[in-house]
């Protein structure tokens, strides 16, 4: 009789203890899912979707000319398209949803961000800001902008080295390497230039070259398809 009880309490105690495991199982589950799903909310923003971040969104869209929409808010038709044509213009999935991708590709960090990327788009940032300054001081802010942008279609590009410095830095690439100018300490407006572009601005319509006309003296540089002139700057292809 004694041992009878002894197993029927050694067999309860297994299954207090299966239930206890299996309730830590679930617990673990629903935090995780809970964790993942709120970190997909505050980094994925897409149609029907409404907020401050939607709000970003639509006023740096709006400010880079892909956006002529009302700054509502309100991820709708409009917001929606916008975020295609950025997607399409800038190399990444068009689906229309601004998720981690899109949305650093327009500046806007989430708490996932980590510290290391920060710190790589922070040299980054300053390395462009230099080279603007020191090849388009003066110029106007939109063709400023416009030669960060060459340099960023240049790491898009197969044909040219696929980082910001190895595209700065190659051989011949920029005068204001070969002459020191890349040293100078840039100003704030071509800080903000190199920011823009960094966040998807191309005036220069995926140019990867520019020159100066009045100062130009190769002639393979002119043989180049034309896209738009900024400035003193003539942009092409």
């Amino acid at each position: 009789m004694f041992n009878r009880l002894k197993n029927i309490s050694k067999t309860n105690k297994r299954r207090v203890w299966e239930i206890i495991i299996a309730s830590i199982i679930v617990l673990i589950f629903i935090v995780y899912n809970f964790i993942i799903r709120n970190n997909e909310v505050q980094a994925l923003s897409k149609y029907g979707s409404r907020g401050s971040e939607v709000t970003t969104i639509q006023t740096k869209l709006k400010r880079w000319g892909y956006y002529n929409g009302n700054i509502d808010g309100i991820y709708g038709t409009q917001t929606l398209n916008a975020v295609k044509y950025f997607q399409r213009k800038n190399g990444l999935t068009v689906d229309g949803i601004a998720g981690k991708r899109t949305l650093e590709a327009m500046g806007i960090y989430t708490s996932s961000t980590t510290s290391s990327s920060s710190a790589s788009n922070s040299s980054d940032l300053t390395l462009l800001s230099k080279l603007i300054y020191g090849e388009a001081r003066g110029e106007p802010y939109e063709g400023q902008v416009a030669v960060g942008a060459v340099v960023l279609n240049r790491v898009r590009s197969s044909s040219f080295p696929n980082t910001i410095s190895g595209v700065i830095y190659q051989s011949g690439a920029f005068d204001v390497v070969r002459d020191g100018q890349i040293n100078l300490t840039p100003n704030s407006t071509a800080k903000k230039a190199a920011q823009d572009a960094l966040n998807g601005w191309d005036p220069s319509y995926g140019a990867i070259y520019y020159f100066n006309p009045s100062t130009a003296t190769s002639a393979w540089i002119w043989s180049r398809p034309h896209v738009i002139t900024i400035g003193n700057h003539r942009f092409c292809k």
